[in-house]
């Protein structure tokens, strides 16, 4: 096993809000907390707290008790950091929801995590309550934050909780067991499973992540990460939070408005996801604004090219890095600190309080540590506080992804050197990673095979002609029936995310799989690679 260089910090027992909150002085009440980057409006610390107590207490009065399960639909805003903290102050278990989700995604999550509320905003009310409705809910149950107006007519809004005069609960609850969020994740393989993350997961993570990630309370970021993906709710949200930074919130992405906001709020730490990286190394519009402020930029969600590293230090006169985590790991485990050279094809140092081992894929056997260089590659296994309680309703899945002793198994083949340095080299799990938001092959292979043009159909990710990694269907077709690409691809798009949607469609007459029926994609990808 080996262990972070750094020595392990405190976790102190708290919930996510007395962590966040209980101790602000009077200095921090009064320091900026939330920019909203459309408007300029501003949120201090001290109108944080006093809303965030103000839903406690709306929720509360609706009956709502610690344990029920919350879903919050919500793109990056103020008021999502509002309700997400009020939420946990009541001791309510939230589960975020993606933006781009369709109503059937929606309602799938809702159903799944028993959420007894569904809070949202305006642009996207007509879906969520259409979900609401398929798992039951009342239209009294979807709570549209940005009313009153058409598409909140007839729902409860943020105004109407933050005048009702509630007063927020009395709960008390042991944070190492009580469930604080349930993000949604495929884990190393299959379809999105419920991730139970503790108080304890969460506050652990953020007090591991603060000395490595270095941000300090004069930082200002630009928060364009979605607060629903466990990076942007750990690393932006709780992180910038807890070392009373601000937060400039973006509600999705625009390079010109990225590129405005960074200016003209001064940002200095910038997290971003790789795609973001093309655009800082490659997009003519960087070179028409003054980005001089920022001193570091950070990358996660998906494995950082070095040579597109390098490229936006040398473009932007920052510091570029990245890190590794995962949902299930609340989410980082691994960083390279501001601070210190490492090669940037690492993924660095392992967090405090956290140790780690590398396990031959072959036998299972235990990979040695070197004395000098490089280990040889083994699937890494992470164990630490901030690791999941479990998957939700799922016992196989958590048994197959967590050891008796409480080591994680990531499904990442990684090394280590001597002096600790972690390099991800590939990945075990079938997942596809399309611009930091996870694909599962599973899920569009049912889905495509519910087509009664789709005889047979197996999905692997493939990079595209700008490296990304992105789906493609090997399709074999009904005989006797006629499908091209562009069929495919409508197909899948009307009836998922965008994120999830097919991009490469190759027509075969069979889908390699073993004696036991299992895809082969193994063969696939060497058909791929074929091609190079």
């Amino acid at each position: 096993m080996f262990r972070s260089p750094y020595p392990d910090v405190e976790v102190p027992n708290l919930s996510v809000f007395d962590y966040l909150f209980a101790q602000l002085s009077d200095d921090d009440l009064e320091r900026t907390a939330l920019i909203d980057g459309p408007s300029g409006a501003r949120w201090s610390y001290r109108d944080l707290r006093d809303q965030a107590v103000a839903v406690a207490g709306a929720l509360a009065a609706r009956g709502l008790r610690p344990g029920d399960v919350v879903g919050l639909l919500c793109p990056n805003t103020p008021a999502f950091a509002v309700v997400f903290h009020g939420a946990l102050r009541a001791g309510l278990t939230v589960t975020t929801i993606n933006s781009l989700y369709t109503p059937d995604e929606i309602a799938a999550q809702l159903a799944d995590s028993s959420a007894r509320l569904l809070i949202t905003v305006s642009p996207l009310a007509q879906g969520a309550s259409a979900a609401a409705e398929k798992v039951g809910l009342e239209p009294g149950d979807v709570v549209v934050l940005d009313g009153p107006g058409e598409a909140a007519d007839g729902h409860p809004s943020l105004r109407d909780w933050l005048t009702a005069g509630q007063p927020a609960p009395d709960v008390r609850f042991d944070p190492a067991t009580h469930l604080a969020v349930l993000p949604y994740s495929s884990g190393t393989t299959g379809l999105a499973k419920g991730v139970m993350l503790t108080h304890r997961n969460l506050v652990a993570n953020v007090a591991q992540s603060a000395p490595t990630l270095e941000m300090v309370h004069d930082d200002v970021v630009l928060a364009v990460l979605p607060f629903f993906h466990i990076y942007g709710m750990t690393v932006l949200l709780n992180l910038a939070l807890s070392q009373r930074a601000a937060l400039v919130t973006m509600p999705r992405f625009d390079l010109e408005q990225f590129l405005a906001l960074v200016e003209q709020h001064r940002c200095t730490y910038l997290f971003i996801a790789p795609p973001i990286a093309v655009a800082l190394a490659k997009h003519p519009l960087v070179e028409g604004h003054d980005l001089a402020s920022v001193h570091t930029i950070f990358s996660g969600a998906a494995p950082l090219d070095a040579a597109l590293g390098h490229a936006v230090e040398a473009r932007i006169g920052c510091r570029m890095k990245q890190g590794y985590g995962m949902t299930e790991l609340s989410p980082v485990s691994h960083a390279i600190p501001p601070s210190v050279d490492l090669p940037l094809d690492s993924v660095g140092y392992t967090l405090p309080n956290t140790e780690c081992k590398l396990l031959d894929p072959a036998t299972g056997e235990e990979i040695a540590v070197p004395d000098d260089g490089e280990s040889a590659p083994g699937e890494l296994l992470v164990r630490g506080p901030q690791v999941m309680a479990g998957y939700l309703n799922n016992p196989l899945a958590t048994s197959d992804t967590l050891e008796p002793d409480g080591f994680l198994h990531t499904g990442d083949i990684a090394t280590v050197t001597s002096e600790g340095v972690v390099r991800i080299v590939e990945r075990l799990k079938e997942l596809i990673k399309y611009h930091g938001y996870q694909v599962a092959p599973a899920e569009l292979e049912a889905l495509l095979l519910s087509s009664p043009d789709v005889a047979d159909v197996a999905v692997i990710g493939v990079r595209d002609e700008d490296g990304e990694e992105v789906p493609k269907a090997y399709v074999v077709v009904q005989p006797g029936h006629e499908l091209d690409e562009q069929g495919v691809r409508d197909y899948v798009a009307a009836r998922v995310a965008p994120h999830k949607k097919v991009r490469k469609v190759e027509f075969v007459e069979a889908i390699p799989k073993s004696s036991s029926g299992k895809i082969l994609r193994k063969d696939l990808r060497a058909r791929e690679a074929g091609r190079l």
